[in-house]
């Protein structure tokens, strides 16, 4: 694998972040008139699409064959859980408060890398997991009159982005990526079906309602393929940086569509996660260790 064309690797992760970006719009657009589990749904759909793409000809006579189906459940459980957590947050909360708070997923994947695998962690890695905490706590603001309870979900995203880190690391061992993807996807539209029964499925009622919901689903599935891209023509200590213009794009058009202003301790914590992620992956770096694309990577 060629991992030294930065400029490429660079454009793919730019790619990626718009792409993200654009989702996480129309997600909270929709969702205003739509079920969460109907804007999954779509996100879903529109994910299988590029799938197809890229699942080799000879593998489609056993596709659904895999050595670690329980362990493929987890990874498609944690996901699909950590999709509702984010999509219900960009509903309830403003744009550029979710995002600066899904910045925090690397930090509970390491956290919980040293309990489920074991990995040592040194006193440098502490004080940046510390640092990043202290972020979290200052835009949750729990002591605070406008602290509300939604802000716990972006957080409970993280939680559920580090297992479904983890389960990738432990399942990339022996099974293709398209495949993990496959069954996350799969699960993760059977389980949006059940939502049903709760209301806010329903026929679009414009065909610009119908386009945000389908951008939900492709530009998602731009985000993944680009951020892959991304990994794989450069290092991911060189590329990973660019994925906190996602806050900038929160920032404007959290303020050009609907107004939201971000609170002078969204700005403080965000820049406390930010730290503490890039310090995370720099100190990994320095110490020569294999970084884990998935760690430092939010898909969704």
């Amino acid at each position: 694998m060629n991992r030294n064309n930065i400029k490429l690797g660079a454009l793919y992760m730019l790619i990626s972040v718009t792409g993200f970006s654009i989702m996480d719009i129309a997600v909270k657009w929709t969702t205003a008139e739509y079920s969460i589990g109907m804007v999954i749904a779509a996100r879903m759909i529109g994910g299988l699409i590029p799938l197809f793409l890229v699942v080799p000809k000879e593998r489609w006579g056993n596709f659904f064959h895999t050595t670690k189906p329980g362990l493929m459940f987890i990874r498609a459980f944690t996901g699909t859980a950590a999709l509702f957590c984010v999509y219900a947050s960009l509903h309830y909360l403003p744009l550029a408060t979710t995002v600066s708070l899904t910045f925090a997923s690397p930090i509970f994947s390491t956290l919980l890398s040293i309990f489920i695998l074991g990995e040592l962690v040194r006193v440098r890695r502490w004080i940046a997991i510390v640092i990043g905490f202290a972020g979290v706590l200052i835009i949750i603001n729990p002591t605070s009159s406008e602290f509300s309870i939604y802000m716990l979900l972006p957080i409970l995203f993280c939680v559920f982005f580090a297992m479904v880190s983890i389960s990738i690391r432990l399942l990339s061992e022996t099974e293709p990526s398209y495949l993990i993807a496959w069954y996350f996807t799969l699960f993760g539209f059977i389980a949006s079906l059940f939502t049903i029964p709760f209301g806010g499925w329903k026929i679009p009622v414009s065909w610009f309602d119908l386009g945000i919901l389908t951008a939900v689903g492709i530009f998602g599935g731009i985000g993944n393929l680009a951020l892959t891209s991304a990994f794989k023509h450069a290092e991911v200590s060189l590329v990973t940086p660019l994925k906190y213009l996602s806050l900038i794009y929160g920032i404007i058009f959290g303020y050009m569509i609907w107004n939201e202003i971000p609170a002078w301790n969204t700005y403080l914590g965000a820049g406390f996660i930010i730290l503490s992620a890039i310090f995370i992956l720099r100190r990994e770096t320095a110490l020569k260790k294999e970084i884990q694309p998935e760690k430092f990577s939010i898909q969704r």
